[in-house]
């Protein structure tokens, strides 16, 4: 089973998006962040299930209507590129 790697970006990403939630709706912020960490834990079971990325040889998994999960799906790992706000310009 492949292995979930976390790039510097997309960790500093997430905890940017869950502190500005968490300043406005507590519950929100948890419940994204739970959400988000669900999303990701399970893509070694179905690392394809998403859609393709707009980066060649990345996917995007639509956590919430506002965000989503950039990942590269590798031979031993997935690597998550970046958690964005899907307004967001990317790339």
């Amino acid at each position: 089973m492949l292995t979930v790697r976390w790039s510097e970006e997309a960790t500093s990403d997430l905890i940017e998006i869950v502190d500005y939630i968490d300043q406005r709706n507590h519950i929100a912020a948890a419940s994204l962040h739970a959400e988000i960490l669900r999303t990701v834990e399970s893509l070694p079971t179905a690392p394809l299930i998403f859609r393709d990325g707009r980066v060649s040889g990345s996917r995007e998994a639509v956590v919430h209507p506002n965000y989503l999960v950039v990942y590269q799906v590798g031979v031993e790992f997935i690597d998550i590129l970046r958690v964005l706000h899907a307004r967001r310009e990317y790339p």
